[in-house]
């Protein structure tokens, strides 16, 4: 099932880096992003970013790695 979703979350983060005016048309601008990322673009940047996290996380949904990650990053954190 994790394939499935993985996938989506790919197709999903893609389409959002693509397609970040249509975002901005529909959703409107992020007042933060554009006060700390940029004048004009501070919001199409933020969206490209988001996307791009979704799609590693798709990636490593796909290849199964997504546990190992949160493990060794936030694990340390937060022991079993």
């Amino acid at each position: 099932m994790h394939y499935f979703i993985g996938a989506f979350a790919i197709a999903a983060g893609v389409a959002m880096i693509i397609k970040t005016e249509w975002l901005i048309q529909n959703f409107g601008t992020s007042a933060w992003a554009e006060e700390k990322l940029g004048t004009s673009g501070g919001s199409r940047i933020f969206y490209k970013l988001i996307g791009l996290v979704i799609v590693l996380i798709g990636f490593l949904l796909v290849t199964n790695l997504f546990e190992g990650f949160l493990l060794g990053t936030i694990g340390r954190i937060f022991p079993r």
